[in-house]
């Protein structure tokens, strides 16, 4: 993976589980695959331990419902010293449709800690990642 090459992280189908008291589908549990997504990659780039610092710009533009096929891509924005920051999108299938839609996106910074959870340098030798 290099920077600005955007990666597929994961791909589920939302379930009546993941609704809220409304029947529509919980923006937490959206975040939540975000934040995974971000996590999964920044830990390889790092080679250990990452944490979410911060959560931007993340922004709703089409509503997810149950039977959609939720995909997740991550794309690496910056590698700084100790933190990376990635761009997060959603997309989403409607069933029975092949059209991809845009749906969330957002930008996540993960910081790489230490054995005590300090932060630590990230490592830069991760093109074989």
């Amino acid at each position: 993976m290099s920077v600005k090459e955007k990666v597929l992280v994961s791909r589920t189908i939302a379930v009546p589980a993941d609704t809220n008291p409304w029947g529509d589908i919980f923006g937490g549990w959206i975040l939540s695959l975000m934040d995974i997504a971000a996590g999964s990659i920044a830990a390889r780039l790092a080679r250990g331990s990452i944490a979410t610092k911060a959560i931007k710009d993340v922004t709703f533009d089409a509503p997810i419902f149950v039977g959609d096929e939720v995909s997740v891509y991550a794309e690496v924005e910056k590698i700084g010293n100790t933190s990376i920051t990635l761009n997060i999108y959603v997309t989403i299938k409607r069933k029975g449709q092949n059209e991809e839609i845009d749906a969330v996106k957002g930008v996540f910074v993960m910081v790489a800690l230490d054995e005590n959870r300090r932060p630590r340098p990230v490592r830069q030798k991760w093109a074989d990642v």
